[in-house]
């Protein structure tokens, strides 16, 4: 059974997981990472306009665009970015 699945039919767990979401995307950590990736998307003339592109942390620390459904749906550690060499 998918996740979505499983909170579709249990709604008492699906009250439970938002209110647990709410108190994590509230952490000063969550707040930095999102007002960074926003001012990134800005810059890149990406925020609001619908092109479906988001802008995706890397494992080594840098950021690159990406399909928004690809980056949220992310099981951590299948994808990697590759580091882009400066010339």
């Amino acid at each position: 059974m998918s996740t979505s699945a499983y909170y579709k039919k249990n709604p008492a767990s699906r009250k439970r997981r938002l209110k647990q979401q709410a108190k994590y995307n509230k952490k000063p950590g969550q707040k930095k990472k999102r007002a960074e990736l926003n001012k990134i998307n800005r810059k890149k003339g990406t925020y609001g306009n619908g092109d479906g592109k988001d802008v995706s942390h890397c494992k080594g620390g840098g950021t690159r665009m990406e399909k928004a459904s690809k980056n949220r749906a992310r099981n951590r550690g299948k994808l990697k970015c590759k580091k882009s060499r400066k010339k």
